[in-house]
């Protein structure tokens, strides 16, 4: 499991440490540096696998850049030197990944040069040791441990690397979760942009016949959506759709309770956005082909703040439900959401992201102490605290 991160010159990340749980949501100003924080480990998540270029880099959901517009570029303190190359560390049950990345500013190169590389763990050792002082023949754009891990295989560096290798961003936008856009990054479960949503539906429903964490996810996800008296997915020639909407084999499909029976089939592109979401939050919790670390940016993507509350409150439990130490990372700018996040189990953790005086972003963790229990005794909320600017988190304006 992943548990510490630290990342230098990267964007707004001048200097960032971040101690993971297995739900983290960051919290933040537009700008501060929330997207830039999911996509460091993006970039991670690519050095580990190999390769960093825009290709790599696109499949995980990270917005290709020059290096010009990748390393920061704070104005220097009297005496300050800022590294001309990105550091990335990535550490958890005694194993640990670092590397440094560089790329010269006067003559960009289409990947990314591995500058140091190191990957071990307390019970097989150091496997790769990499840095620019040995005379070791290798391609510097190409990693050395994802090469490495053919022979190593299991224990906890394995395990560490492979969790990085397969992180990704979802990003869900309503026209791709309906159908009627086409996904620019198919994958499984689910597409980066909430494609693929009625094949990831169906292999949640298969699972559930013999999972009961699958059943009671499809189950409460359905009472998340008060006016569906079922859904299910079904190909595109049963239902009724404008050409515009059949863009796909299969649909995501509703029983709307309100309605006569047999005029009460709704698809995914009749619906509210919040319903389509509910179901991709619950495909992503719940299926067994999800990445064990990822990240949803925005996810309160459509969402009324009271169903954002409470989804947030199941989202998290199908998340410590699941074997295996999934982690998942989250951005948010709906208040409610921080009242569906049980803070009182220490794998939840709830971050505040802001900039300093100089521009750098800063990572702070939101603790449950006694003066925030103090304040919940007098009846303050999560969301009342945040937008009254007590947490942190809120831009100057």
């Amino acid at each position: 499991m992943l548990r510490n991160v630290t990342f230098r010159t990267f964007k707004s990340l001048k200097d960032v440490a971040v101690d993971l749980g297995l739900v983290n949501v960051f919290i933040g100003a537009n700008g501060s540096g929330k997207s830039n924080l999911l996509e460091a480990f993006g970039v991670l998540s690519a050095a580990a696998d190999g390769k960093v270029d825009d290709q790599s880099l696109l499949v995980r959901g990270v917005r290709p850049g020059v290096p010009a517009l990748y390393k920061s570029a704070f104005r220097r303190k009297p005496g300050e030197h800022i590294p001309p190359h990105l550091f990335f560390g990535a550490y958890g049950n005694g194993a640990k990944y670092e590397v440094t990345l560089h790329n010269p500013l006067a003559d960009p190169a289409p990947a990314w040069r591995f500058k140091s590389e190191v990957w071990g763990d307390e019970e097989g050792g150091t496997y790769v040791s990499r840095a620019p002082a040995q005379r070791v023949k290798s391609d510097p754009e190409r990693g050395l441990a994802a090469w490495k891990l053919v022979e190593v295989e299991s224990g906890p560096g394995a395990e560490l690397l492979k969790r990085l290798q397969d992180y990704v961003i979802f990003t869900p936008t309503t026209s791709v979760l309906r159908s009627v856009a086409s996904e620019p990054q198919p994958r499984q479960p689910l597409g980066l942009s909430g494609g693929n949503l009625p094949e990831g539906l169906r292999g949640l429903f298969r699972q559930r016949r013999k999972d009961e964490r699958s059943k009671q996810i499809c189950q409460e996800a359905l009472g998340l959506i008060d006016w569906a008296k079922s859904y299910g997915y079904g190909p595109s020639h049963s239902l009724a759709l404008s050409p515009a909407a059949a863009s796909s084999e299969f649909v995501v499909r509703f029983r709307d309770k309100f309605m006569q029976e047999k005029k009460n089939m709704l698809s995914g592109y009749d619906v509210s956005e919040g319903a389509l979401y509910v179901l991709f939050l619950a495909v992503i919790a719940g299926s067994a082909r999800t990445p064990k670390l990822c990240a949803v940016d925005n996810a309160d993507h459509g969402l009324n703040p009271r169903l954002a509350r409470t989804l947030m409150d199941h989202f998290c439990e199908w998340y410590l439900m699941a074997e295996g130490q999934r982690q998942v990372l989250l951005t948010t700018h709906n208040p409610l959401v921080l009242d569906g996040l049980p803070l009182q189990n220490k794998e939840v953790r709830l971050f505040t992201v802001s900039r300093t005086k100089s521009g750098s972003t800063r990572v702070r963790q939101v603790l449950v102490d006694d003066e925030l229990l103090a304040k919940g005794q007098q009846g303050w909320s999560l969301s009342r605290l945040w937008t009254m600017g007590h947490l942190g988190g809120m831009p100057n304006v």
